[in-house]
């Protein structure tokens, strides 16, 4: 740890004495002021929660809190000291690790070994056998069940998130900074994580709680610090609030209505897709499924239920290896490509962003633009003056903040990297539009304006898809949905006249009779 010096004056005393304590802490990026004199407090057996829109400096102040960056004003204390210097190596040897959103793990190493990468045991410059019993005592610990012995890179993201856990838990860590955990995993991997974290608080650790489900945060977190634009706007325990104080603190107003009203559900048109019987080599099994044009569907399902392997194959993304598919008043061939899907009229929003959607280190402008750059070309050559108008408008009405289209995307907060990827998109004014989990990471404002662009999606004339792991999600969107278990669509239902509740037990009642 840093050299220790006179504090010129004392850390907090209010309950229980500091783990880490910031305090007046400022963060610039460039022109960009992430966080302005904020102060927190991180107390032993405490759940601390940031919450705030993207870009309100919830993320900037846990990686200020683990050392990732160096505040440019302001003090880092820990316990009851003051640190004139707080990098991550300090941070570490002072028992602070942090789980990032965006994951950093060696796919081609096995779990064990990433989970215990820099920590391994030695003896004489050798490397001692010990690994596998080592991650056998932390698994039987944390209970997440995964072999020790597999491949990361052939992990599901949720898999890898729990990874990414067990590595933070290996070190022994007080103090844990928790960016986003819960983005990729199932409502019972939530639940075992959220027991995860109550046991480490009864050790006496401390645990932030980085989070935009504000559900979870009232669940699990002991104290609330509600960051808007930089400004640290409350810090106060979770008791007492509800979710309408987070999102008013959060957005400085009321949130009238989360989802937008839904358009008459149509009735007497032809299906703009039929899918019977459809099946895959990637899980899907059979499922059967119709949208008309200006209708919303959902599909609901369990993480591995098949949902989004159904929409890959629709795409094109996946191969088919049964089923039929009929499209805009024709049967696709069996053998479909994901150009053939573009062409055709459809267009996907995947679940990964980072993986499967955005060039990060390219611009806003170049992103939006890419899937249609023959509309912005004449013989051979691209106009950039009409390119930057049209992408300009488009990000415009999906409010992007800053409107910086020359700027790389990957600078942007989840939230306005998931406008751009849906701006790609609404620039083909495509037939189909398939959504999956179309806010994930994003905050209620971002979500707002997404919920409303799928709502106009529908009023002018677009079939759309939408899944999502957030349920209540899909039934204040959808006209229709679909329930989807073990890779089969095993029932519809009327999202107006059904709970959640009642769809989480009718999903695992399914599949515990599979």
């Amino acid at each position: 740890m840093a050299e220790q010096v006179q504090p010129t004056a004392g850390p907090s005393t209010e309950g229980p004495a500091a783990l880490v304590e910031v305090r007046g802490v400022s963060k610039r990026f460039g022109g960009t002021l992430a966080l302005d004199d904020v102060s927190v407090v991180l107390r032993p057996g405490e759940v601390h929660a940031f919450v705030g829109e993207n870009g309100a400096g919830k993320s900037t102040l846990g990686k200020v809190v683990a050392g990732i960056y160096t505040p440019d004003a302001g003090e880092v204390w820990v316990r009851g000291q003051h640190v004139d210097r707080w990098d991550p190596a300090r941070a570490q040897s002072a028992g602070v690790a942090m789980i990032a959103q965006e994951l950093a793990l060696v796919p081609e190493l096995t779990v064990a070994q990433n989970v215990f990468l820099g920590i391994e045991e030695h003896r004489w410059g050798m490397l001692r056998g010990s690994l596998a019993s080592r991650y056998r005592a932390l698994d039987a610990r944390v209970g997440f069940g995964l072999d020790g012995s597999a491949v990361v890179a052939e992990l599901s993201i949720a898999d890898q998130q729990k990874v990414e856990i067990l590595r933070a838990l290996a070190r022994d860590a007080k103090v844990i900074v928790m960016d986003e955990p819960t983005s990729s995993l199932s409502a019972q991997e939530t639940a075992r994580l959220h027991d995860v974290i109550a046991a480490l608080c009864a050790q006496g650790c401390a645990v932030v709680y980085v989070s935009h489900f504000l559900d979870a945060v009232l669940e699990v977190s002991d104290q609330v610090t509600v960051l808007r634009d930089g400004v640290r706007i409350l810090s106060r325990p979770v008791a007492g609030m509800s979710k309408e104080d987070m999102i008013e603190a959060m957005l400085g107003r009321k949130l009238e209505s989360v989802f937008p009203p839904k358009a008459p559900r149509p009735e007497a048109v032809e299906p703009v897709l039929r899918v019977e019987s459809l099946a895959t080599d990637t899980g899907v099994v059979d499922a059967s499924l119709t949208i008309r044009p200006g209708e919303i569907v959902g599909l609901l399902g369990l993480v591995g239920s098949g949902r989004s392997e159904l929409a890959r194959a629709l795409f094109g993304a996946d191969a088919r290896t049964g089923g039929s598919v009929w499209f805009d008043g024709r049967e696709l061939p069996q053998r479909w490509s994901i150009s053939d899907a573009v062409g055709a009229g459809m267009a996907f929003v995947p679940e990964s962003r980072h993986h499967d959607g955005l060039v990060l280190d390219r611009s806003v402008r170049e992103n939006v633009s890419l899937a249609h750059l023959d509309r912005f070309s004449s013989t051979g050559a691209l106009s950039s003056r009409s390119e930057k108008d049209v992408v300009r408008r488009t990000m415009e009405d999906l409010e992007m903040r800053p409107l910086a289209i020359e700027l790389p995307v990957g600078g942007f907060s989840g939230g306005n990297q998931q406008k751009a990827l849906l701006g790609r998109w609404l620039l083909g004014e495509p037939t189909l539009m398939i959504l999956d989990e179309p806010t994930r990471g994003v905050d209620v404002g971002a979500k707002r304006t997404i919920y409303r662009a799928i709502a106009d999606m529908a009023a002018r004339g677009m079939a759309v898809l939408v899944i999502s792991s957030e349920h209540e999600e899909v039934l204040g969107l959808a006209h229709r949905a679909y329930l989807v278990s073990g890779g089969r669509t095993v029932a519809e239902v009327d999202p107006d006249a059904v709970s959640t509740d009642e769809i989480v037990r009718t999903l695992f009642s399914v599949e515990d009779e599979e």
